[in-house]
């Protein structure tokens, strides 16, 4: 990333706006609980609402790097599908020079906002106006939603719509990934042996979430053998 000017973005002054948030996928909080499946062949998905999510830019390597490492307490993902966590964030990485901090804890209520102020402090990190730090932290936690898929059956959900190999010996847990699911632009990331998250942007939030509430139909019936 050549000659990258450090920034911070911090989102305006919305005071009493707070109180009308609401979820990009708040009206399927109901169909999302309809839809899941016990048993062997279990499933189910939830949105896990306003969760802080900075977007960090710096070469790894470089001064912007080590100073945007040090505030977080761990180092930067080191390729393609890695993670990395410390500092109250796990860091996915997105591209050579981009990486997406998604905060390990969801806010107590919607009117807890910690994005801009997470990122600029984070931001500091880079230096004063005028002597920065190649580099750059923006507040991005209105961008994406996060759903989180858990269950025996949740990989199969995935693979009905994602192309890469979701497979355990190739997709281990801690592995994140920017692909597609059914056409839509996601980042999918597996958290744990049966859970996955999988973050659209806000303005797909509806469509990804009916379309995995349509692909886990097919385990609320019996096996046939």
């Amino acid at each position: 990333m050549a000659e990258t000017i450090a920034e911070v973005t911090a989102a305006p002054s919305t005071a009493g706006a707070p109180a009308l948030r609401r979820s990009p996928a708040a009206h399927l909080s109901g169909a999302f609980a309809a839809a899941a499946v016990a048993g062997d062949r279990a499933v189910a998905v939830r949105e896990v609402p306003f969760l802080t999510q900075l977007g960090l830019r710096a070469v790894p390597g470089s001064a912007g790097a080590a100073a945007l490492e040090s505030a977080l307490g761990t180092s930067l993902p080191a390729g393609h599908g890695k993670t990395s966590a410390g500092g109250g964030y796990t860091l996915l990485w997105i591209g050579p020079d981009e990486f997406l901090a998604v905060a390990d804890e969801a806010p107590s209520s919607a009117t807890e906002d910690r994005g801009p102020a997470e990122a600029a402090r984070l931001g500091t990190a880079l230096g004063e106006a005028g002597a920065r730090t190649p580099g750059a932290v923006v507040d991005l936690s209105a961008n994406r939603t996060t759903f989180e898929l858990t269950g025996p059956s949740a990989r199969a959900v995935l693979e009905k719509g994602v192309s890469f190999d979701l497979h355990p010996r190739h997709f281990a847990a801690g592995t994140a990934i920017a692909t597609i699911l059914d056409h839509v632009p996601v980042l999918v990331w597996k958290t744990g042996e049966e859970t996955y998250r999988v973050l659209p942007r806000a303005s797909f939030a509806d469509h990804v979430g009916r379309w995995l509430i349509d692909a886990m139909r097919e385990f609320a019936a019996p096996e046939v053998r």
